[in-house]
């Protein structure tokens, strides 16, 4: 049984959209991650190859997967199958969708556990199981917290609860209304966070750690670094965006949706820098330690300044709820393909989905515990999830989004989706057929170390040859400019 497309519910607005697909861009990562990244690699010299980045890889991207949500009108699954079909295209695409449904479930199953570690802190603020007096104290804190297997599980089956409970209500009632408070109150408790970094000490040495443009510091490293960045903060090929394009009213540009969203994520991961590398430098305290940022230094600075138990709980509110949006995000995907295809409600396919996803991250869960010692070629159950999603999955499903979109499906498909004039139309494609796959390739080659190059300054303009000999193809050769565009 499959739902009509036609009676497929939608956003109340585009605002909806622009917050829903804004918090699931914005989760744990990019609070840390983007922030040390941005000051470890040249500072706003970083920050400019990342939006070159964006535009270049990610929005195409982004674009493309929002356009077969919205024609489509189904979960990843129905929407690309529909997509293709209208092309004359095999109903093997179908597979993209389906290992982007897969993805982002697997990504939930340890999402939810590291969520855990935001709530549990939370937690730990409140009732006062915070206290340390040394970096020390706070890593043997960190590692009590996991290591019971009774506690990291309540926290991370807590998340599942929550998160089941919003997306079982439906899309408007359960995950519009819910991110039309939750996105604004994460950027009204950063700005407060900023306003408190601006008495702290640290503020100046936080803007030139973020802002000084320093392009000596940017090395091939971290342009790779801001390039794979951009492909994965959107949340891309991971089925979330694609299903919540589905829902994207007719009238919404596209176009105009997606940069929102893309400038609205960099804006809140600089604000998160703003908020947290100021305390950290007034306690003189190391910006680069990942994770350890968040659940072992920053708790400790807070604990050194006036009002920081109040601040440090104002602090993992905000980042509980950059996980719980994300959270959401990640689970759609497959409660909507239960909802369409198998004629159950919501609220059963949600509940259902949360049994299994419990099941599955329970696994990941045991092991930072009792399946310490249980491993695979030298991974835990948590590292494989990690591994095949990020790895292997969400670049195969992006680079397959982009090449289904610029070379298989007609020109006129996908032209009066976007709704873009005949020039920005033409850029759209040809970002799409050359330098997004191009991006995800590097991201992917990258990742895995197949071919660990040191190219220096010179990498990028290796990726400008190919793209302008891919130009320069088409224009002089109309027989293969007919073939590629499927003109007559």
């Amino acid at each position: 049984m499959t739902a009509n497309p036609q009676s497929r519910t939608q956003w109340l607005g585009r605002w909806g959209f622009v917050l829903a697909a804004t918090g699931s861009a914005v989760g744990l990562g990019n609070i840390w991650k983007f922030p040390y990244m941005t000051g470890e690699h040249g500072g706003a010299a970083f920050v400019l190859v990342y939006l070159a980045c964006i535009l270049a890889v990610g929005v195409p991207v982004m674009m493309t997967e929002i356009a077969f949500g919205r024609r489509g009108r189904g979960s990843p699954i129905d929407a690309v199958r529909r997509v293709a079909a209208e092309s004359g295209g095999s109903s093997l695409w179908s597979l993209l969708g389906w290992m982007a449904m897969l993805c982002g479930f697997m990504i939930l199953s340890f999402y939810v556990v590291v969520a855990g570690w935001s709530f549990a802190y939370l937690w730990k603020l409140l009732s006062g199981g915070l206290a340390g007096g040394s970096v020390d104290d706070m890593v043997a804190i960190f590692a009590a917290n996991n290591e019971n297997p009774w506690n990291l599980g309540f926290w991370s089956t807590l998340v599942t609860l929550a998160t089941m409970a919003i997306v079982g209500k439906g899309v408007q009632a359960g995950i519009e209304r819910s991110v039309s408070w939750m996105m604004p109150g994460l950027v009204v408790m950063l700005g407060v966070l900023i306003v408190y970094g601006l008495f702290s000490g640290g503020f100046g040495e936080a803007l030139r750690f973020l802002f000084a443009f320093d392009a000596g510091s940017l090395s091939s490293d971290g342009m790779l670094a801001a390039l794979g960045h951009a492909f994965f903060t959107l949340s891309l090929a991971s089925g979330a965006i694609l299903t919540y394009g589905s829902y994207l009213p007719a009238r919404a540009s596209i176009a105009r949706t997606t940069l929102t969203v893309a400038v609205a994520d960099t804006l809140v991961a600089l604000m998160a820098g703003l908020a947290i590398f100021p305390v950290i430098f007034a306690n003189g305290m190391d910006p680069g330690e990942g994770p350890g940022l968040i659940f072992m230094s920053l708790p400790l600075a807070f604990q050194a300044m006036p009002l920081g138990t109040l601040f440090g709980i104002l602090f993992f509110v905000m980042l509980s709820m950059a996980a719980l949006t994300s959270s959401i995000s990640m689970v759609e995907a497959t409660v909507s393909w239960l909802t369409d295809n198998r004629g159950i409600s919501r609220r059963t396919a949600a509940w259902g989905t949360g049994s299994v996803l419990w099941l599955v991250s329970t696994l990941a869960m045991l092991s930072f515990n009792l399946g310490a010692d249980w491993t695979l070629a030298g991974r835990h159950f948590f590292d494989w999830l990690d591994y095949l999603t990020s790895r292997w999955m969400m670049p195969l499903g992006g680079l397959g989004m982009v090449l289904l979109a610029g070379f298989v499906l007609k020109s006129e498909s996908l032209r009066d989706e976007l709704g873009l004039s005949p020039r920005w139309h033409a850029l759209w494609l040809f970002m799409a057929r050359y330098v997004s796959p191009l991006g995800i390739l590097v991201i992917f080659v990258d990742a895995l170390g197949i071919a660990r190059v040191e190219f220096g300054v010179h990498w990028p303009w290796l990726l400008a040859a190919l793209v302008a000999i891919a130009l320069v193809g088409e224009l002089v050769s109309p027989r293969l400019r007919r073939v590629l565009y499927n003109e007559s």
